[in-house]
């Protein structure tokens, strides 16, 4: 970070502000619009706030890497805008002698990888804002917000009741407008998925301009796919599942609907299967044959770095590079996940914002479990088909991100994406949970004073 950004950010924000005010309208309305400009303005203040850590708390790291990168690409610009747009069109790898001066110089430049992709498009948006690093990570919030944006409208038009509580979940978890704000791959793929979420749903459960809708879906997929597709694995098999459940909810013959269930279940899994079967199949990193053992290489390297450096390592146990490993991990993971670190495990300030959101998420849980009863609570996710979403997704993708970070550090960026998600899917149950008791508790107090 640098002079300019004291200049330059306050101009940006300025525009930035303007242009939600002229947009808000026509995006909310008279319940959403109060959580509109905080929810924006709390993802320019984790925009900046992640520079600042980096710069003065982690003296570097991923962040300033791709500005380095964004940098290259306009230096490639200055002395030819050929060779800029040549570079920044690039998925990596090409040996043209035109960028190679350029792209010899960075360590990123290699053919599929994310994080180059990433580069590629701060360069585009470094465009329009002299390459500077605040506005660019302005530009990135931006994006991030519209996603999150869409997926807090898409759930409270499935639960009104509750949209005060989502607007939390959404947009006040510290978690959510920190790591998922700045110039991250955390922070596109968080909007990706909003946009995902809320294009999947308009199209395949509302039926509402299905082309529009699914295109927009897909774009959100086309980004998870190219930069972190295990978010779209992860995905991909509760969304199929909703849209099966939604479907067969739908029918109103009883004996029809018992049958279609375990049809539409069955198919929704072999969908699933061959989706994450054909979208992995040759990646080094993903491919189902290999995912156990990259896993394991993963969480062992992450685990010995973080004890070398007395870091927040932490260990599920032995992993024995098999995907039958992973599932025995799984359980362990996924409460790692949710509810770790512990207050006593922390060791450094950032990592206590973590432990206070994992201890929140810990209580909540335990408390709509005590009120409404363990079957009870089971019941009413069973037959609620965005409960069984919600919490399908967040399940698989808590196990898969906890086996494979083995640091508290790199774990609670990786887990941003299931928090809006599980944290909904708390806030719906517990509406419905209390609404089911008011309606039971209704008849019982009629009952009490017709005898009285």
């Amino acid at each position: 970070m640098e002079l300019a950004d004291l200049f330059l950010a306050p101009l940006y924000l300025a525009l930035f502000y303007f242009i939600a005010y002229m947009v808000r309208p026509a995006v909310t309305n008279k319940f959403t619009r109060p959580y509109f400009l905080p929810g924006l303005t709390l993802k320019f203040v984790g925009a900046i706030s992640l520079g600042l850590i980096y710069q003065f708390y982690y003296h570097g790291g991923d962040t300033f890497n791709y500005l380095y990168h964004v940098k290259l690409i306009a230096a490639a610009f200055d002395h030819s805008f050929a060779t800029g747009l040549k570079l920044l069109l690039d998925d990596g790898g090409s040996q043209d002698p035109a960028i190679l001066p350029y792209a010899s110089r960075m360590f990123w430049h290699q053919e599929g990888s994310t994080e180059f992709r990433l580069v590629r498009i701060a360069a585009f948006l470094g465009l329009f804002c002299f390459n500077n690093y605040t506005v660019i990570a302005l530009f990135f919030a931006i994006i991030s917000f519209s996603g999150i944006w869409a997926l807090y409208i898409t759930m409270v038009k499935i639960r009104p009741h509750v949209y005060k509580e989502l607007a939390w979940t959404m947009f006040y978890m510290p978690s959510l407008f920190f790591w998922g704000s700045g110039l991250l791959k955390d922070t596109i793929c968080i909007g990706a998925l909003g946009w995902l979420f809320y294009g999947f749903y308009r199209g395949t459960i509302q039926k509402q301009a299905p082309a529009k809708s699914l295109l927009i879906g897909a774009l959100g997929a086309y980004t998870l796919f190219n930069i972190k597709v295990y978010i779209l694995l992860c995905f991909l098999p509760a969304a199929l599942l909703w849209v099966f459940n939604e479907n067969s909810a739908r029918i109103k013959n009883q004996v029809l609907r018992l049958i279609a269930k375990p049809l539409f279940f069955g198919l929704g899994g072999i969908v699933a299967l061959y989706a994450v079967t054909n979208l992995t199949k040759g990646d080094e990193k993903y491919d189902i044959d290999k995912i156990g053992e990259r896993s394991k290489i993963t969480a062992d390297y992450l685990y010995e770095v973080s004890v070398a450096q007395e870091g927040s390592g932490y260990n599920l146990g032995t992993q024995d590079g098999t995907i039958g490993g992973m599932v025995k991990l799984a359980p362990q993971a996924i409460a790692t996940a949710l509810f770790r670190p512990f207050i006593w495990e922390v060791r450094n300030p950032v990592m206590l914002l973590s432990a206070l959101e994992a201890g929140f998420f810990l209580i909540f849980t335990l408390r709509i479990f005590k009120r409404t009863g363990v079957g009870p609570t089971l019941s009413l996710i069973r037959q609620t088909p965005i409960l069984l979403m919600c919490f399908i997704f967040s399940l698989i993708f808590a196990a898969s991100v906890a086996i494979t970070s083995s640091n508290f550090g790199t774990l609670v960026r990786y887990k941003i994406p299931l928090i809006p998600f599980y944290l909904s899917g708390l806030y719906i149950l517990q509406s419905m949970a209390a609404e089911n008791s008011s309606r039971t508790r209704r008849p019982a107090v009629a009952r009490q004073r017709q005898l009285s």
